[in-house]
C-alpha cells in the first residue's frame, strides 16, 4: 500500500514538473525570470547591445562627415584646351603640363592610316556602287570628296560622253567589291587598290552582267581639318587599270567610272 503512494506521489511530481516547464516555456523571456537579478541582467545585455551598435556608428558617420566636407573643400577642376586640342588641367605644373593628353586632333593633325584607309573606302563606296536612281547622289557625295581640278575635269567628262544619260538608258547597275589596298613605298599618300566590279545591264527584258577585275590608283592629298572635311583628305589623282575583261568589258568600265581614267 506504501509503495503504490509512493509511485503515485512520483507520478504527480513527476507531472507537476512537466506542466510548470511546459507553462514556463509558453510565457516571453521577460516573464520566465523569477528572481530580481535575472532581470537586472538581461537589462544589462541589452544596454550593452545598444552601447557596442553606438560605439560602431559613431566612426561610420565621422567618416561620412570628413569625406563630405573633403569633397566640398576641394576647388573644381578646370582644364583648358588649346588650338592644336591639347588639354592639360589649369594649375598644372611646367613639369607636366609637357605630358598633357591629347584628347582631340588639331586642325593641322596629319590623318592616320586608319582615316586613309576609311577615307577611300568611303569614297569608292559612292564612286563605284550606283544605279540609276542613286547615281545623281552617290557621285555628287564622290565628287565633293576630290580636289577642285579633278572634280572639274571629271564633271567635263562626264558630260561630253552623257555618261549619267547612258546609265539611265541602259539601265545600268555598278557592284564593287573592295579587296586589299597596298601603299606606295616612295609616297604615304599614293595607294593601289584591287578589287573587283560586277556591271548589270538591262534591256529588253534580257540582264547582261560583266565583271571587271581591276587595279585602282589614288593619291590622296591633305589640307586643313574643318568641319566639313574632319579627315583633311581629298582625292587628288584617280585611275583605273583594267586587269581581266575584253573589249565589251573595257566599254563598261568607261561608263561604270565616268569617264574619269587617267
Amino acid at each position: 500500500m506504501n509503495l503504490f503512494k509512493k509511485s503515485q506521489s512520483a507520478t504527480d511530481a513527476k507531472d507537476t514538473r512537466e506542466a510548470k516547464e511546459k507553462d514556463q516555456s509558453t510565457h516571453p523571456e521577460k516573464l520566465r525570470y523569477t528572481r530580481y537579478y535575472q532581470h537586472d541582467g538581461a537589462l544589462q545585455a541589452y544596454a550593452n547591445r545598444a552601447m557596442v551598435l553606438a560605439f560602431l556608428c559613431v566612426p561610420t558617420a565621422l567618416a561620412a562627415v570628413g569625406l563630405a566636407a573633403y569633397v566640398r573643400l576641394q576647388p573644381p577642376t578646370v582644364i583648358r584646351v588649346n588650338a592644336n586640342g591639347e588639354a592639360s588641367p589649369l594649375g598644372q605644373t611646367p613639369s607636366t603640363v609637357n605630358a598633357s593628353v591629347q584628347i582631340a586632333q588639331g586642325a593641322s593633325a596629319a590623318p592616320s592610316e586608319f582615316e586613309k584607309q576609311s577615307f577611300m573606302r568611303v569614297f569608292l563606296d559612292r564612286y563605284l556602287n550606283f544605279s540609276p536612281d542613286s547615281v545623281n547622289r552617290n557621285w555628287a557625295d564622290a565628287l565633293n570628296m576630290m580636289t577642285s581640278n579633278l572634280r572639274r575635269a571629271t564633271l567635263n567628262a562626264m558630260e561630253k560622253d552623257n555618261t549619267v544619260g547612258k546609265i539611265g538608258d541602259e539601265q545600268i547597275t555598278s557592284v564593287f567589291q573592295f579587296h586589299s589596298v597596298d601603299a606606295t613605298k616612295d609616297d604615304p599618300l599614293s595607294f593601289t587598290i584591287y578589287g573587283t566590279k560586277d556591271v548589270h545591264r538591262v534591256s529588253d527584258h534580257k540582264e547582261t552582267t560583266t565583271k571587271l577585275v581591276g587595279k585602282i590608283h589614288i593619291r590622296l592629298i591633305t589640307e586643313r581639318r574643318s568641319v566639313e572635311n574632319p579627315s583633311g583628305l581629298l582625292i587628288a589623282e584617280y585611275g583605273e587599270e583594267l586587269l581581266e575583261g575584253g573589249p565589251h568589258d573595257a566599254v563598261a568600265q568607261g561608263v561604270s567610272l565616268g569617264g574619269s581614267k587617267q
